[in-house]
């Protein structure tokens, strides 16, 4: 056992069983680095209202906001979050200092027997509240019923045991991760490409806090922060959040680094799929690299966005 060095690093973390998993990984993480860390629980505008779809309640960003506000002052030194869950624009004083080796970022189709998806009941009944993975199932499987469905992973598990519906989609990393007992069949990328930086997390820190930065620098994994960073500037380049159907996956092979999207419209009547690749170190270019290409084929259109077919940066 390495003896813990230094003031204690407070995390701070919400509440759900899957995000204090995630906390506890990085904190056992540090302390088998030598640095003591405790966790601090933080209640999120998105955790307390379950009976509204994301979007009226603004996004993604519901699920960060209240953890980066205590970071900001102080409260906290380190927030740990789904990356996923972290909105592409980040408040100046804040920085993402490290992204962990990801988790499998596909997504699971939760069903009794565990089917593949074409072999869904015709008119079958599927929980989901992403307008993402609902226009990718209609897409094979136009006969489906689309139901919302919000809470944990937990929860929404139970809803599916208990007959509310027919399937549920997940994210196999969380259920993976919390270790959850449930059947379930994969979704290739070919059937479903995951939300943007799905399976990762995001260590946050305050910018000028350069300690926690070097303190938990050991548990970056440049692949994976690659990877990551070429799917969150696709997002932030279609102008996109949680709620518009947009999706992207990012693969670093030999230092060579292909990603593919897709962009739909609400829909999902319309579907465009895009890839391109280059060097790991250009991440960022290559995101927005494949979101001009999406925009030119007519993103912008299907995402209802100001300046339909206009690039990002060419204002």
């Amino acid at each position: 056992m390495i003896e813990a060095r230094g003031h204690p690093i407070i995390i701070g973390s919400r509440a759900s069983r899957l995000a204090l998993w995630q906390a506890n990984w990085v904190r056992d993480r540090l302390a088998a680095l030598g640095h003591a860390a405790r966790i601090v629980e933080i209640s999120t505008s998105g955790d307390r209202v379950r009976d509204r779809a994301l979007a009226a309640l603004g996004g993604r960003g519901v699920f960060v906001r209240e953890i980066e506000e205590s970071l900001m002052v102080g409260t906290i030194d380190l927030a740990v979050h789904s990356l996923k869950d972290l909105p592409t624009r980040q408040p100046d004083a804040l920085s993402i200092a490290c992204v962990p080796e990801r988790e499998d970022p596909h997504d699971l189709l939760a069903a009794p027997g565990a089917p593949a998806l074409l072999d869904l009941p015709t008119g079958a009944i599927v929980g989901t509240g992403s307008p993402r993975r609902a226009c990718q199932l209609l897409r094979l499987r136009p006969d489906l019923q689309i139901r919302d469905i919000r809470g944990n992973v937990d929860t929404r598990i139970a809803r599916l045991q208990r007959g509310d519906y027919d399937a549920v989609v997940l994210a196999r990393a969380g259920v993976k991760r919390i270790g959850a007992q449930v059947e379930g069949s994969l979704l290739e990328f070919d059937q479903m490409l995951p939300a943007p930086g799905q399976g990762a997390l995001a260590l946050e820190v305050r910018g000028d806090d350069h300690l926690t930065a070097s303190r938990i620098a050991p548990l970056n994994h440049p692949a994976t922060a690659a990877a990551v960073t070429a799917e969150r500037a696709l997002l932030s380049g279609l102008g996109g959040g949680c709620q518009a159907p947009i999706a992207g996956i990012g693969t670093v092979d030999g230092g060579v680094l292909t990603l593919r999207g897709l962009v739909a419209d609400p829909l999902g009547n319309t579907i465009l799929t895009d890839g391109c690749s280059g060097r790991a170190d250009d991440a960022a270019a290559i995101g927005a690299q494949l979101a001009r290409l999406l925009l030119d084929r007519g993103a912008a259109a299907l995402l209802d966005l100001p300046g339909a077919g206009t690039p990002p940066g060419s204002s």
